[in-house]
C-alpha cells in the first residue's frame, strides 16, 4: 500500500500523527539500542537528519526517549525547552507499561508542568513506546 492510499484511507503517517511536517528541525535526545527505530526511520524520511542535544539551531520538536531511572525528568525537560521554538513541542517517548524502563504516568503529569509545560495528549509510537506530547502553556513566556 502507498502512503497516499493510506492517508486516503484516514490512516495517518507517524510523522503526521507527531505534527511532524517536511522542513522542521528535530533534535533527539536519550537515544539508545532500544529506541524503535521505525519511528525514527519515518521521521528522517520527513525531515532529514535528526539533532543531537548539542546543536546551536533552534528546533521545532523535541524527541526525549525517556526511561525510568535516566535521572531527573524535570531537569532534562527543563534541558529540552532551551533550543525549542516558541510553538515547538516535546514529545516525551517512554516504554509501555510491562516494558523495561516504564514510567509511570503519575511522574509525567507532576514532572511537566515543574518544567514548564503541559500535557495535551498521548499515544502509541511503537510496539513498545508511548509518546506525551508537552507544549508550554497559551500566554506562558518562554524563558531562555
Amino acid at each position: 500500500m502507498s502512503a497516499t492510499a493510506g492517508q486516503a484511507d484516514g490512516v495517518k503517517s507517524l510523522p503526521d500523527r507527531l505534527g511532524i511536517e517536511s522542513g522542521m528541525v528535530v533534535m533527539e535526545i536519550g537515544y539508545d539500542d532500544d529506541v524503535d527505530e521505525d519511528l525514527r526511520d519515518a521521521l528522517m524520511d520527513r525531515v532529514g537528519d535528526l539533532v543531537d542535544e548539542d546543536t546551536d539551531e533552534v528546533v521545532d520538536a523535541v524527541l526525549l526517549w525517556w526511561r525510568d531511572g535516566d535521572g531527573d525528568l524535570v531537569d532534562m525537560l527543563v534541558d529540552a525547552l532551551t533550543p525549542l521554538a516558541e510553538a515547538g513541542v516535546v514529545w516525551l517517548l517512554t516504554p509501555k507499561a510491562g516494558r523495561d524502563g516504564h514510567v509511570e504516568p503519575s511522574e509525567i503529569t507532576e514532572s511537566a508542568p515543574t518544567a514548564g509545560l503541559q500535557q495535551t495528549s498521548t499515544l502509541s509510537v511503537g510496539r513498545d513506546w508511548s509518546g506525551a506530547r508537552l507544549v508550554t502553556p497559551r500566554g506562558a513566556k518562554q524563558r531562555r
